[in-house]
């Protein structure tokens, strides 16, 4: 590796010695006639660049080449076929817009075809004479058949070993008997703004391509997959169609980060395109190869984003961290302590920035093991300790043991207005009320003002919270509705 690293290090000064060498060339021209880097001849002005010059842009260019030639071996092309279900038009009507003939039974107004793509991929690792690549989920699909098309022509059957819409990511095997290059996987926490970058890819088809750039930004969000959980490398490197599963790479010939999406008013690379950080995906390697699926971390907890205002009713103004708005009963979060409205700044030791930053460190946490966390509670930094279980998407989707069921929102004096509520009225507005939750058994709907807790008034959402957290067996609520004072059920906590 420090071979390696010692062998590309060149390539992030030879830009600098370029610039160096105009400078030095435009002096020498000034002032030693003999040494001018331009002559007139009888066609016209002809330009002639300097031995420095010529060094420089050897270097760079022999930086270059060696580079390309490391890393091409371990990219692969994917062709997938793809088997799509799509609504079938009887008679000319398409029958998803209305009601189904009471003769013609389930899925029988459905058909299915066969749809091709291609996509690039990254050899990983090897077992015995089995290779395994990294792509994107978007490429392989629920793949019916993967041709995968190795560097030097030839073309083999692939198989999907496990794939993961979260983290759009994919991982491919294929047999081979001659010795494949293996990536190498770098530090993608390491990636900074300016970087020198390479993309390598099939773009538009055209197998094999490398383009390079910069790292334009990291730490970016969005994409297409509105439920991504990957946070994004920025790069101006050309990526195009095609390009998708490929990797990024730098100076050292490091894998990076995973190509994956573009932002494009022509369909085509206009500078902005997003990899997604190689250590986002490597856990992801062995839970594939072990179990053919991603075994995600579970907390147990609704995070919201808090706006301005929400933030500066819980004294949060300036202080980054992910705020738990309700807590799954029997959750690990419920058994380990954390509460709702407490604010985490710390998993691990590692700083919680956002929302998105701890779902991702959450979603890497390995079920079973013991995880710290800091939390502020009532201004109070503390701390609790996990136990972290597999994430189950019953579990997550069973608002029933949602505590405590709704989000309270601060009463501002837009909402006393247009509740007709009484100037100054304290306590909070019940919101985003969950079904079959504690809050609904309770008979709380959207809209109600909650102003004690347990008989404890309650001034803001602050307080809310402060009272909630205190509340150890029976909970109940005093309410507003319409202008009525009304009481909730007492529920056992």
């Amino acid at each position: 590796m420090r071979k390696l690293k010692n062998s590309f290090s060149a390539t992030a000064g030879i830009l600098l010695i370029m610039l160096f060498s105009v400078f030095l060339l435009s002096a020498r021209c000034s002032s030693n006639p003999e040494n001018a880097a331009t002559v007139y001849a009888d066609s016209g002005l002809r330009t002639e660049l300097s031995k420095e010059s010529v060094s420089a842009l050897e270097a760079l260019q022999r930086a270059n080449r060696e580079l390309s030639s490391m890393i091409l071996p371990s990219v692969i092309t994917l062709d997938v076929i793809e088997t799509r279900k799509v609504q079938n038009n009887i008679d000319g009507f398409p029958w998803f817009f209305f009601n189904r003939p009471q003769d013609q039974k389930e899925g029988q107004g459905e058909r299915e075809y066969e749809a091709e793509g291609m996509g690039s991929g990254v050899i990983v690792r090897k077992t015995g004479k089995t290779y395994y690549a990294l792509t994107n989920q978007h490429v392989t699909g629920n793949a019916k058949t993967i041709s995968v098309i190795l560097y030097n022509g030839d073309k083999v059957q692939g198989k999907l070993v496990g794939s993961d819409q979260r983290k759009d990511v994919a991982l491919v095997s294929f047999d081979y008997d001659k010795d494949l290059r293996v990536a190498v996987l770098g530090d993608s926490n390491t990636v900074q703004v300016g970087d020198l970058t390479y993309a390598i890819g099939a773009p538009m088809g055209y197998v094999s391509t490398v383009t390079s750039g910069i790292v334009s930004a990291v730490g970016r969000s969005g994409g297409p997959n509105r439920n991504n959980i990957n946070d994004f490398i920025q790069t101006d490197a050309a990526i195009n169609q095609g390009n998708s599963g490929g990797p990024l790479v730098n100076i050292y010939g490091e894998v990076i980060g995973i190509n994956n999406w573009i932002v494009s008013s022509s369909g085509g690379s206009q500078g902005l395109a997003f990899s997604i950080p190689i250590n986002n995906l490597k856990k992801a390697i062995d839970d594939f190869i072990n179990s053919g699926e991603i075994k995600y971390g579970w907390l147990g907890v609704q995070l919201l984003e808090i706006n301005d205002k929400f933030r500066e009713s819980l004294n949060l103004k300036d202080i980054e961290g992910a705020f738990a708005g309700q807590v799954f009963l029997g959750s690990p979060a419920d058994k380990g302590g954390i509460k709702p409205g407490d604010y985490i700044t710390e998993v691990n030791s590692t700083k919680v920035k956002n929302v998105d930053d701890i779902l991702r460190i959450i979603a890497d946490l390995k079920p079973g093991e013991s995880s710290s966390f800091k939390i502020l509670r009532k201004g109070k930094e503390i701390s609790a300790t996990v136990k972290i279980e597999e994430r189950d998407e019953k579990n997550v989707a069973d608002s029933s043991k949602l505590w405590p069921g709704f989000v309270p929102s601060p009463l501002t004096d837009e909402v006393i207005k247009q509740l007709e509520l009484k100037k100054g009225q304290n306590g909070v507005l019940v919101t985003n009320l969950q079904p079959k939750s504690p809050a609904a058994v309770m008979s709380l709907q959207p809209g109600d003002i909650i102003v004690t807790v347990n008989g404890k008034d309650v001034k803001d959402v602050l307080s809310f919270y402060d009272e909630l957290s205190s509340t150890k067996g029976e909970i109940w609520f005093d309410f507003i509705r319409e202008g009525h004072n009304l009481v909730t059920p007492k529920i056992k906590r």
